[in-house]
């Protein structure tokens, strides 16, 4: 027997306001209706839909706009780039009608086919971190909140012996131990290697908070009537887990999961800047904003567009996850 989460409260509102639930709408469509009202998180959701599409369109866009983010223009159309500085020879970064956003100075790269796979590279790895470490949060929380004892204090422990590193030290560190444990430095480390390396250490400390969470979740709800009464009737603890425990914990999961995402896409982005994560010729955020920290005092354009995009994907992202919130649990207050 199942009881309905907090956001699955069927609200009332008086007749003739704004807020009127009809009587009798799944848990799933009031949630749907609450959030359809919240013009931010609309917004901040087609923003969402907007990168996730041009990642997944990256090529197709390159293809269309007639560019790609390796060949280097300026080097084969010298013309391109002043002979003494390097720099693009038209006014703000080279933008024109054939190069949209600009070139790079030096090789002369096309920024808007960069920016395009950039996005493209830092969402795959924020992604692929993000399920994992959102997938190992589910199981290490309910498993120590439902079991308790001795289980429980072992998992607590981990939990705040991984909490203890100091995360930004800990991933620039980390990072080129492990591709030297596999790859010989006489050789160059391939790309495919530093990606999944990249996912490996973002997961391996980004899923205590959510598991931290959950387990005080559990904890709470284990000692609830419905869960009481589960076990009274014979279900076995896999059953009251799936039925009774993560229906309710659903609101925290995506909440959390909104916000790791952003956070693990600007650690990538950071780690990356700083010639530990993924490195040249490979279209990324970080990278670019390394190229133009090196330019930006003759021409901050190369700069600008990685960043104002960085900054419109993180804000969207937590505006999202503060909508989603809101709709699934009306109770909370923004």
């Amino acid at each position: 027997m199942t009881t309905p989460s907090q956001s699955g409260v069927v609200e009332k509102a008086a007749p003739g306001t704004e807020g009127e639930a009809p009587a009798g709408l799944a848990p799933r469509q009031l949630m749907w209706r609450r959030f359809k009202r919240d013009r931010t998180g609309v917004v901040s959701a087609c923003l969402v839909i907007f990168f996730f599409a041009v990642a997944v369109l990256a090529p197709v866009i390159s293809w269309l706009y007639g560019k790609d983010p390796y060949t280097t223009y300026g080097l084969d159309r010298p013309a391109l780039l002043d002979p003494l500085t390097s720099y693009p020879m038209k006014p703000n970064g080279g933008i024109d009608g054939e190069f949209w956003f600009g070139i790079e100075p030096k090789l002369g790269r096309d920024v808007l086919t960069q920016l395009v796979y950039g996005i493209r590279t830092s969402l795959l790895i924020g992604l692929a971190a993000t399920v994992l470490s959102t997938v190992t949060g589910i199981v290490i929380g309910v498993v120590a909140g439902y079991l308790g004892g001795r289980t429980d204090y072992f998992l607590g422990r981990l939990i705040d012996l991984l909490l203890s590193f100091p995360q930004q030290l800990f991933f620039v560190a980390f990072m080129p131990v492990v591709t030297a444990l596999f790859v010989s430095p006489q050789k160059e480390t391939p790309t495919y290697f530093r990606v999944t390396a990249l996912v490996m250490v973002l997961w391996l400390l980004g899923w205590m908070q959510l598991a931290r969470l959950l387990r005080g979740q559990v904890l709470s709800l284990r000692e609830r009537e419905f869960v009481e009464a589960a076990r009274v009737t014979g279900a076995s603890p896999w059953r009251i887990v799936r039925k009774e425990l993560l229906p309710n914990l659903v609101t925290p999961i995506l909440v959390q999961s909104t916000l790791m995402l952003p956070n693990f896409v600007t650690t990538e982005a950071a780690l990356s800047f700083l010639g530990v994560g993924v490195v040249e010729p490979t279209p990324d955020w970080g990278r670019m904003f390394a190229k133009g920290a090196n330019f930006y005092e003759g021409d901050i354009t190369y700069m600008f567009f990685p960043g104002i995009a960085m900054v419109v994907f993180v804000v969207a992202f937590n505006l999202l996850g503060d909508s989603v919130r809101d709709a699934m649990d009306p109770k909370t207050t923004r």
